[in-house]
């Protein structure tokens, strides 16, 4: 439903809460069998990357990055948990999704699981095109 112009001038921005909220729908939407192979992944949501992170990425601008795979992906350990090991967790940057959101015609829950389905391939060790594969088959439904 589109929203009319007066309406805008009392619209916030979404809160950390709201985004976290809109993420965890994002990832229980997620098109099967992508959904099932990703039940142990959790995510979170913080305002920007840490300035080690982006440092990490060679990164100036904590613009520039909307999400982080954490822990260790299939394709490095085999699956099999360490102890002590931290569950494997996908990391979305608000700020920097709202300004991509806000430059772009994309609906921010198209960017929102855009950006899962990125992270989250790097868990299994997709490719780009099996990412775009993944997105594609979730549009269908």
């Amino acid at each position: 439903m589109a929203v009319k112009p007066n309406e805008w001038g009392a619209r916030f921005a979404p809160s950390l809460d709201d985004f976290e909220a809109l993420a965890l729908e994002a990832l229980a939407a997620l098109p099967e069998p992508f959904k099932s192979l990703a039940a142990d992944v959790t995510c979170s949501v913080a305002e920007f990357a840490e300035d080690d992170v982006l440092e990490g990425f060679g990164m100036e601008s904590p613009f520039e990055l909307m999400g982080l795979f954490q822990g260790i992906g299939l394709t490095e350990d085999g699956a099999v948990p360490q102890t002590g090991q931290l569950p494997n967790n996908v990391l979305l940057y608000r700020r920097a999704i709202l300004d991509y959101w806000a430059e772009n015609e994309d609906t921010l829950g198209e960017i929102v699981t855009h950006v899962l389905v990125h992270e989250i391939g790097h868990h299994f060790g997709f490719s780009d095109d099996d990412m775009e594969a993944i997105e594609a088959s979730g549009d269908d439904d």
